[in-house]
């Protein structure tokens, strides 16, 4: 029985969509050129189905309630998940990625993690929030209490997540869609992005133009070592294994995201040569 898996998770050929295994060339493709992806976290030794829960902290809420917010790991070592408990979710459904300050206009939650001092970041998944802080040097301990306390009082205000209406989803097959679009949108959201999302971040579909596909990361993805090798090793072998019209996998980067990530590099420069 053909099989692939992707980041670990097996995917059985025979129960997906006759639409894939007519692409796929069901019967005619070996095991052995099934695609296997790992996850290349230089930073991450443990296999990701192992990444073990940091901590459990209870935080008082009221006198009469508390919470508890777990912290687990990620593939990229400057990311964390912060797992509200108690059934508190984070959004209805989807993700909602703030790679900078300016785009967290629309969610009060967003920004009071901003104001944190070194958190560069932030994603919001439908029970979790990643946060990505700015760079090795900024140390997770003195990072989480204040992220923490955070949470707290954000949750026990009773303010909404999110103060407009979140957008169509990026991977809604539309009537203008032609087959080979629809294909890789409804890979996307079927068999890769669970996947990435649980490791605290998403894949948005950009585009696909010239057999190209084109892919943001996003949350603890967008500034992982090994974004470029899942992209390239995994997500492009998963898309090319279904649909030969794919030829291959870019990732972009916006111009705000760009600009974000050189003014962290200026500020750092600038307050390296302070302190000398």
């Amino acid at each position: 029985m053909a099989a692939c898996r992707l980041f670990g998770r097996t995917v059985n050929k025979n129960n997906f969509s006759n639409t894939f295994l007519r692409y796929a060339g069901a019967g005619s493709v070996s095991p052995l050129h099934t695609p296997v992806v790992h996850c290349r976290c230089a930073s991450t030794q443990r296999p990701w189905r192992k990444r073990q829960l940091l901590e459990v902290r209870p935080v008082n809420l009221q006198p009469s309630c508390s919470m508890f917010i777990q912290t687990m790991e990620t593939p990229n070592p400057n990311s964390l998940k912060f797992i509200p408990g108690d059934g508190v979710k984070v959004l209805e459904s989807g993700t909602f990625d703030f790679p900078n300050p300016q785009s967290a206009y629309c969610s009060p939650l967003a920004k009071m993690l901003f104001r944190i001092d070194g958190v560069k970041g932030v994603f919001f998944g439908p029970d979790y929030i990643t946060v990505t802080k700015a760079d090795d040097d900024i140390e997770w301990k003195v990072l989480k209490p204040e992220i923490y306390a955070v949470i707290m009082d954000f949750f026990a205000s009773g303010l909404p997540v999110l103060t407009e209406e979140q957008p169509k989803g990026d991977t809604e097959i539309l009537p203008d869609d032609d087959e080979t679009v629809a294909l890789i949108k409804e890979l996307l959201d079927t068999r890769i992005r669970p996947t990435v999302q649980e490791d605290g971040g998403d894949i948005v579909y950009m585009g696909f133009k010239d057999g190209i596909v084109y892919l943001k990361m996003q949350g603890s993805c967008s500034s992982c070592p090994s974004s470029i090798v899942t992209l390239k090793n995994g997500v492009q072998n998963m898309l090319q294994f279904y649909i030969p019209d794919v030829q291959g996998v870019e990732q972009v980067i916006d111009e705000v995201e760009e600009m974000s990530n050189e003014e962290f590099r200026k500020m750092e420069d600038a307050l390296s040569k302070k302190a000398k």
